[in-house]
């Protein structure tokens, strides 16, 4: 063993045992009615962009239930680093909107949808979803005035599909360009313990379909499985009760 080994090895194991103790002074305080609800059984989150229209759009407030998928490392502010796994596991179900860290900016919630899960082959064929090489139903719907959705352009319209998941679950996506830059990939087959994610508004989303940027989302990081919208309000503050209840 080097020396450098030596010096290291010991302060690792300190800062551990540091951790476990602050945790177990903590749990009196964890179990606070208010804390219990916040960290424990719900959190907020606010909704800074349009990647998600229209499930989800810029105002709207809404709660991730976290005990959902289990509790690990993004389950709680402050978690110590070393923390692995998950307690009380459970995987996504397709459809699902989730709230998780990206693999590759660990700081930041991102909110998406899943469309993937372990072993899966997806792919996008001009626009369309393809799920293990079968085209995901989708219906059309009207189209709509979407300048928000798609980057502002005025007069800009969105094509509506109405999209359903071998499971049953259905939502809305927007499609605002023809034949656009992630309307045609490859196949990608997601990992174990992974899931693949993407947002409603098909051409105004980072998400899984970019592999250098996002990829595939382990399990581990999620957050929370967003259940509903508590609140929303327009770009001049006015209330938008229309959009509160329950997300599909």
């Amino acid at each position: 063993m080097t020396t450098l080994e030596s010096t290291i090895r010991p302060r690792a194991k300190s800062s551990e045992w540091r951790a476990i103790v602050i945790l177990i002074l903590l749990v009196p305080v964890l179990w606070s009615p208010l804390i219990l609800f916040r960290y424990v059984l719900f959190q907020p989150f606010n909704i800074p962009s349009g990647s998600m229209m229209p499930t989800l759009v810029v105002g709207d407030y809404v709660f991730a239930a976290k005990y959902t998928y289990g509790y690990g490392r993004y389950s709680f502010p402050f978690a110590p680093s070393f923390i692995s796994g998950r307690f009380r596991a459970a995987d996504p179900a397709y459809g699902d909107v989730v709230i998780f860290r990206s693999p590759r900016d660990t700081k930041t919630d991102y909110v998406k949808r899943v469309v993937g899960l372990p072993g899966d082959r997806i792919q996008m064929r001009q626009g369309q979803l393809f799920l293990n090489d079968k085209p995901v139903t989708r219906v059309a719907l009207k189209d709509v005035s979407a300048s928000a959705a798609c980057g502002g352009e005025a007069g800009a319209r969105a094509k509506r599909w109405r999209e359903t998941m071998p499971n049953g679950a259905s939502y809305i996506t927007y499609d605002c360009v023809d034949n656009g830059f992630a309307d045609n990939t490859e196949v990608y087959t997601v990992p174990p313990g992974h899931f693949f994610a993407m947002g409603d508004n098909r051409d105004n989303s980072t998400d899984s379909r970019f592999m250098s940027v996002m990829g595939f989302i382990p399990m581990d990081n999620l957050v929370g499985k967003v259940t509903r919208i508590f609140w929303s309000l327009d770009s001049r503050g006015g209330l938008r009760p229309d959009r509160m209840g329950k997300v599909g």
